[in-house]
């Protein structure tokens, strides 16, 4: 007898009744750039229709997102004032923290989330504490973990540490714990690779590095064994939610943290994949709901739960339309 796969194929209605992978508005987590001392949004022209916001923009934009549906967001900071011992990266006032009261103010039920890393807030723009030209892992984790606790302080739902540092997810839980913020969740970058990915994000973020790269300590792209010791390490650590960073080129990664835990697993369709879709749909040679939906839905169908993504307005808008 003939198998004739093709009958649940015939028509939407019955593709629809059988649809094995759903992505909804609630899965995504929407990136924000938020610039201290600007009063408008600055585009940023290597990712179209993305801009970095003044912290008073910020409670429209909370508004906003949450009227659609999307799940998060997650707060990139771009402080004025940089050093050596990335001091604005838990300053009470710094501007992350700011961003944070302002969208809690304006929309209270949207999860925020906030990046906790110091590129951005160095002149080096590296990822940890300098010692030379070397990153000093250990002495980078009380700086990592301030960061993470000011954010708390500020209202934070969700920290997110994404500067690779060993120890990082244990560092931050014991000090949040130690401080009454056993409550907040930890999601870590635990499978963060070497990416050439990143490059429209170092723009947007001014947080290229200064000499060298991150390649120390960011994951060999080539290694999938190293990734998965390190996921396992981050939840021996307490992280609540793991996530594998990029996205696209790193779907046999997403399956190997859904098979190997039941934590959620979020992953990042970052900067490089996002304007690559834009420039090819600029130019008319994708189309550009197809293309966000069917990878949004790859992500989802590899095992992430929650998928980060610069799409997240325009996916909300298209998936509710469906």
């Amino acid at each position: 007898m003939l198998n004739r796969l093709r009958r649940m194929r015939r028509t939407e209605s019955l593709r629809r009744l059988v649809r094995e992978t759903t992505v909804r508005p609630s899965d995504l987590i929407y990136p924000i750039f938020v610039r201290e001392g600007q009063t408008e949004p600055e585009p940023i022209l290597s990712m179209p229709g993305q801009s970095r916001l003044p912290v008073g923009h910020l409670a429209d934009a909370a508004k906003e997102i949450q009227d659609l549906g999307v799940g998060a967001v997650l707060l990139f900071g771009l402080p004025s004032h940089k050093d050596e011992a990335a001091s604005s990266s838990r300053a009470q006032n710094g501007v992350v923290q700011q961003a944070i009261r302002a969208m809690k103010i304006s929309a209270p039920e949207l999860v925020v989330m906030t990046d906790v890393c110091v590129c951005a807030y160095t002149p080096h723009g590296h990822c940890g504490v300098l010692k030379g030209e070397e990153i000093d892992n250990d002495s980078s984790l009380p700086l990592l973990a301030q960061m993470a606790l000011s954010h708390a302080q500020a209202g934070a739902d969700v920290v997110a540490p994404s500067s690779m540092m060993d120890g990082q997810v244990g560092a931050l839980r014991e000090l949040l714990d130690a401080e009454g913020f056993s409550h907040t969740p930890v999601m870590a970058y635990s499978a963060k690779f070497s990416s050439a990915f990143y490059g429209p994000f170092r723009e947007a973020a001014d947080s290229a590095p200064s000499f060298g790269d991150r390649a120390s300590y960011q994951h060999d792209f080539a290694n999938a064994r190293h990734a998965q010791r390190e996921l396992l390490d981050d939840i021996d650590e307490g992280a609540d939610i793991l996530m594998v960073k990029p996205g696209i080129a790193y779907l046999d990664i997403v399956l190997r943290a859904r098979e190997l835990s039941d934590l959620p697993i979020a992953t990042y369709a970052v900067s490089g994949e996002y304007s690559m879709i834009k420039a090819a749909a600029e130019r008319g040679w994708l189309d550009e709901k197809k293309i966000v939906l069917e990878t949004l839905t790859a992500f989802r169908r590899a095992g992430a739960d929650l998928v980060i993504t610069y799409h997240a307005k325009e996916a909300a808008k298209w998936l509710s339309n469906n």
